[in-house]
């Protein structure tokens, strides 16, 4: 279980799974708010077995990095010194970390709901180190595109769990909640006001570089669902330039589309994206 040291002294802990094939990218995965790399083991397996090698942390205050850091679980999903500028400068080490150790191959960045907004920061600030982009369960960053209220809503009822929001197979909200190394927590009460503002932000005017991007979300999805995905997109290509974005909408799907009925659907969606863009090596 490889580690490093952060910039404030926080170990961050991270899982290195080598592609079972002859390596043509690199993934770095980064997970939701409240949880952490180990919820994604069936898209770890499909990356590796055609050919991605995935890097996926805990990210700061959460997982295994969150329990070295606490020691508590309750304290889960807080980040610490340095709060969310920290969490986004943890990323960033470990982007040159996987550069350094695969300096000839492409590198992928792959986020999940929070950690779509801290991919979508990353890619901002370091454009040139990424050679693709792939956000799900993602939102425009700005008041108005994100839900800031109650993401269950749709599903209140009296035996509701609060986690309906998160995929239509309820197996996976209760999974979630039986998770030592989770939290149910709201991020505004985790992060605080004045560091969820942090999160606010959009894409960089003329980037300077024209990076693939595809763009994934349930129809059903309460963080930012369709509507700001498309807004999202749209900012891509008119503000940073892009030339080659791609919305799916997964009708019936909730805001884990990788935990979903449907997530087979998703991942063979994904891998057909990436493998068009980054070719299999003889």
């Amino acid at each position: 279980m490889p580690e490093f040291v952060d910039a404030h002294g926080v170990t961050i802990v991270y899982d290195l799974h080598p592609a079972r094939t002859r390596a043509r990218a690199v993934v770095q995965l980064l997970h939701g708010v409240g949880e952490h790399a180990g919820r994604y083991p069936a898209l770890i397996a499909a990356l590796t077995a055609d050919g991605y090698t995935v890097y996926a942390d805990d990210h700061r205050g959460h997982g295994r990095t969150g329990m070295r850091q606490w020691g508590d679980p309750a304290r889960l999903g807080r980040l610490g010194a340095g709060g969310h500028e920290a969490a986004v400068g943890a990323l960033w080490q470990l982007t040159e970390i996987i550069r350094a150790e695969n300096p000839d191959l492409p590198l992928v960045i792959l986020g999940h709901s929070w950690g779509s907004f801290l991919a979508q920061i990353l890619v901002n600030r370091h454009p040139d180190a990424y050679d693709g982009i792939v956000l799900s369960g993602s939102a425009l960053r700005m008041p108005g595109a994100l839900n800031a209220g109650d993401l269950n809503a749709p599903w209140k009822a009296p035996d509701a769990t609060g986690t309906e929001w998160l995929s239509s197979d309820l197996a996976v909200g209760r999974a979630f909640l039986e998770d030592e190394l989770t939290t149910s927590v709201p991020l505004m009460k985790l992060f605080g006001v004045r560091e969820a503002a942090r999160i606010f932000g959009r894409p960089r005017k003329d980037i300077g570089v024209d990076i693939p991007t595809l763009l994934m979300v349930g129809r059903e999805d309460t963080v930012g669902g369709p509507r700001s995905v498309h807004r999202l997109a749209a900012a891509y290509r008119e503000r940073s330039g892009f030339t080659d974005v791609t919305t799916l909408v997964y009708p019936g799907a909730r805001h884990e589309i990788f935990n979903e009925v449907t997530q087979a659907e998703v991942r063979a969606d994904l891998l057909a994206w990436l493998d068009a863009r980054f070719p299999a090596r003889d």
